[in-house]
């Protein structure tokens, strides 16, 4: 299968698109993975890209979709690819379109995780991360320390970093419904586009999820 994942921030797409693509047997391709796995190897792409990074600017999105390319036409893609974080907006979806056609492809599926702005604010804002060790992660509603600010692993101090302050989970949130959120309508027009709710239990969203294209998947 051929699918995009789209979401808003804290609707769980990171956690979502690894388990998917692992019970798909397909890879799952991020757009901060291709950025961080060109700029290590030092391509062309993650040396121009760089560029861009290290002088404050957004990456054009040529040079994202070149990326994308590159990652799509590696042997371990050729029965289909989870894309997370791509596309970002309807330019680049109007590009994925134009390179899967030239490639003879078509996606499967757009999946829609959907959940409510003040919950996507909740479950960010309340996460608090161990300074000692950033895997640690606690929050102040689902997951409470036993100990306020306490990291109960190794006894490190807990904080709110600055991106899951609430101010700029909105503001993160307004980027997403001005740019990415407009694709959905794009996918919609070609019949693509799967909606569940990204509500619950981890197991349950991807329970949920896989139904959702299993049931879309016979419907094609």
């Amino acid at each position: 299968m051929r699918i995009v994942l789209v979401g808003p921030p804290g609707a769980g797409k990171g956690t979502q698109a690894t388990r998917l693509a692992e019970k798909l047997s397909i890879p799952h391709i991020s757009t901060g993975d291709l950025f961080r796995a060109n700029i290590s190897r030092q391509t062309e792409l993650g040396k121009l890209a760089k560029s861009y990074m290290d002088a404050g600017n957004l990456v054009p999105d040529e040079v994202t979709i070149a990326m994308a390319k590159d990652r799509m036409e590696q042997p371990d893609a050729e029965n289909g690819f989870l894309l997370d974080g791509f596309p970002r907006n309807v330019s680049q979806a109007e590009a994925l379109d134009e390179l899967l056609t030239t490639e003879d492809m078509r996606l499967d599926a757009v999946l829609d995780l959907e959940a409510p702005e003040d919950e996507v604010v909740k479950r960010i804002a309340g996460r608090r991360i161990c300074r000692k060790d950033s895997s640690h992660v606690f929050h102040v509603t689902y997951s409470k320390p036993k100990t306020e600010g306490v990291c109960d692993v190794c006894g490190g101090e807990l904080y709110q970093r600055d991106d899951d302050a609430e101010d700029t989970v909105r503001k993160r949130l307004e980027v997403y419904h001005t740019q990415t959120e407009p694709i959905i309508d794009y996918y919609k027009a070609q019949g693509l586009v799967v909606t569940i709710s990204a509500l619950g239990a981890v197991d349950e969203v991807t329970g949920r999820a896989m139904e959702a294209l299993k049931r879309d998947g016979d419907g094609a």
